[in-house]
């Protein structure tokens, strides 16, 4: 039992990849290349990570190659987030600089700082799992 519980992706990861999803799409993703990005990890990352626990929910993980395909899942998301968050966060600080000229930028600008605080949540969430998920992956 403890076992399975451990193995779980945590349903926190889709959460808080949801709110990451959600906060830069009420930026109406501007500007669209940079966030173009964060928006595709965001969204690759939420539904994967919830087929992911769907899987584990039904049982599908009775296989080997389970515990390696969780570890390598879930660093490749954690570094895709990492990716993301860094450029969320170089977004923020030009808006920071252009909301002092143009007030009406500055909601754009309290959006992103939510959204880079939730990206790099998510990207410590999910290199911690993809760690005891190698972790569990090398005990089995």
């Amino acid at each position: 039992s403890k076992k399975v519980l451990g193995s779980i992706p945590g349903p926190g990861l889709s959460v808080i990849g949801g709110l990451v999803w959600i906060l830069v799409a009420s930026t109406r993703v501007v500007p669209d290349n940079p966030l173009g990005w964060v928006m595709f990890v965001s969204i690759f990352c939420f539904v994967g990570t919830t087929l992911w626990l769907l899987i584990f929910a039904c049982g599908g993980n009775q296989s080997s190659f389970w515990p390696g395909l969780d570890a390598g899942f879930h660093f490749v998301a954690a570094v895709f987030y990492l990716s993301a968050s860094v450029v969320l966060a170089y977004i923020t600080i030009v808006y920071k600089t252009a909301s002092i000229v143009d007030i009406t930028l500055l909601k754009t600008y309290r959006l992103d700082i939510s959204a880079v605080v939730m990206s790099h949540v998510a990207t410590l969430l999910y290199f911690l799992h993809a760690i005891f998920s190698a972790i569990r992956w090398k005990r089995a």
